[in-house]
């Protein structure tokens, strides 16, 4: 995929991106075998950022397997749901203290003083954490209330004469 599908993509999904704090993230597991575990993300509008512990098996295993697979979605009935995919690589870095986006990531969903004790609490517990970086190679934005849908299901509603 281009980058400027890539743009497109990621640009049209602002407002799911503007809202969104957490994503499933898929990736390979050291073992070889396939993992999809949920994730708090921060979009930075060139990459997605990913924190947790530097010690998680994830890290290890994400530098091992830079292959990912991001899903965020949204909207609670069919007319609601929106949904990006993306494909990328990470790059992992260790560093001292908070990963910044972890905490930007969290202010989305808390009010100032739940955000502020947050951070109080992560600032105790983290002395050094990971900080995940996706870069897109891949994107696709589906909102299905606004008919933007899957291919093959556009095609399959067309065949039925939906």
């Amino acid at each position: 995929m281009d980058q400027h599908t890539i743009d497109t993509e990621l640009t049209d999904a602002a407002e799911l991106l503007d809202a969104a704090s957490s994503g499933h993230l898929a990736y390979t597991a050291k073992d070889g075998t396939p993992r999809v575990v949920l994730v708090g993300i921060y979009w930075t509008g060139e990459q997605f950022v990913i924190s947790t512990a530097a010690t998680a098996p994830k890290v290890a295993a994400l530098q091992a397997h830079p292959t990912v697979a991001l899903a965020v979605d949204a909207g609670g009935t069919p007319d609601q749901a929106r949904a990006l995919s993306v494909r990328g690589r990470v790059d992992v870095r260790i560093v001292d203290g908070v990963v910044d986006e972890y905490l930007a990531a969290a202010r989305k969903s808390m009010d100032a003083e739940a955000a502020a004790q947050f951070e109080q609490n992560c600032r105790d517990l983290y002395d050094r954490m990971a900080r995940i970086a996706i870069t897109p190679t891949w994107a696709r934005y589906y909102d299905f209330g606004a008919g933007r849908v899957p291919k093959f299901l556009q095609d399959l509603a067309e065949r039925g004469g939906q």
